[in-house]
């Protein structure tokens, strides 16, 4: 499409029907750095007298649904931001309609537009959850089909209530499209600690049924989030937790080969055992987050004051191992922003630019 027109005063944008949104996968993971580069693009495209660019029927098609412009989208057309943004569409060619508009059409001004990038961004990575029963759990999803990350965590009522703040977080932060799927357990000692152990704290012991719980994740959880949302079938797969369910997904890589990394926040790594078994049998993930609370170690439980230098060493043997790894110390306790402390876990183990 050509205009006379000079591009300070007239604008290309999108205008799709409802169907042909509906046609387009909404990516979940659109970052404000993201923003900012793509919107730096279409005013160089748009602002600086510069010919309208091209839009063909070869070339991708980005556009970013939101509110602010009541249902339609605007569209960047520099190569460099439609070869950056084609990732979110898994590949594929995604065209709508399209015509020459001029501000004074627009419901919303470009100046509003350009300068309130980071609302428009935010509202593009809301996301909202999606229950899923697979076997006898109801699982609660996140995201968008076509992911190239599929992210597992095993939760439990409590950390339910602040999920949403925790895909936000993972969201904001992440360069990739990715599924979240939060599965729930009924008795976490039981479902998350690898064999049975005594009580630690209170009394309440660990049933040692994890094995059981990697097996419903492997047959069951993984297989059917893959065939409902389309998922490639080389989709990278990350089991994180908080807690006992970071030790989980500690354990569950010394068992499978199937994840490509682990996202472990404030893991109980002082679980009786642990460090033997894993000495005997290694890790197998090559990308590996570990974090702690600089206060965790410091409590009058004989056992549990041992999660300091355990997770030391333990980080200590993977690098040793050439593993991808990371030990990030966060300020407080255990109980201390346990979401987000998840969510930087996750985001570190997505990023493959390190």
């Amino acid at each position: 499409m050509r205009t006379k027109a000079r591009t300070r005063t007239a604008l290309q944008i999108c205008r799709a029907c409802f169907a042909c949104w509906d046609a387009i996968p909404i990516p979940v993971n659109i970052t404000s750095r993201d923003s900012r580069a793509l919107l730096r693009s279409a005013e160089r495209a748009f602002c600086r007298n510069a010919k309208p660019a091209s839009h063909d029927a070869e070339q991708q098609v980005w556009a970013v649904p939101n509110k602010l412009l009541q249902g339609k989208g605007l569209c960047i057309y520099k190569d460099i931001a439609c070869k950056r943004a084609s990732a979110y569409q898994n590949g594929t060619t995604k065209h709508c309609l399209q015509k020459l508009l001029h501000p004074s059409e627009l419901s919303i001004p470009l100046a509003a537009v350009i300068l309130d990038s980071s609302k428009i961004f935010q509202e593009a990575v809301a996301v909202t959850a999606k229950q899923v029963q697979i076997g006898d759990r109801s699982c609660r999803t996140y995201g968008a089909d076509c992911a190239e990350y599929l992210l597992l965590q095993m939760t439990d009522e409590h950390e339910l209530q602040r999920m949403d703040n925790e895909v936000a977080a993972i969201a904001q932060g992440a360069a990739h499209p990715f599924l979240f799927a939060a599965v729930p357990v009924e008795s976490w000692n039981d479902e998350l600690s690898p064999w049975e152990a005594p009580a630690v704290w209170g009394k309440q012991g660990f049933g040692g049924k994890a094995a059981d719980t990697l097996s419903f994740l492997t047959e069951q959880v993984v297989p059917t989030l893959k065939q409902q949302f389309n998922l490639p079938e080389n989709v990278k797969i990350i089991l994180g937790g908080y807690s006992l369910a970071g030790l989980f997904a500690l354990w569950a890589s010394t068992q499978t080969k199937l994840f490509y990394g682990v996202a472990a926040a404030s893991p109980s790594v002082w679980f009786p055992g642990w460090m033997e078994f894993e000495q005997q049998h290694p890790m197998q993930e090559q990308h590996v987050y570990l974090s702690l609370g600089d206060k965790e170690e410091h409590t009058k439980n004989a056992v549990m004051a041992a999660v300091g230098d355990n997770i030391r060493t333990l980080h200590s043997r993977l690098i040793e191992r050439g593993a991808d790894c990371a030990l990030e110390w966060n300020s407080g306790g255990h109980f201390k922003d346990a979401d987000l402390r998840t969510a930087k876990a996750f985001r570190w183990v997505m990023e493959e630019s390190r």
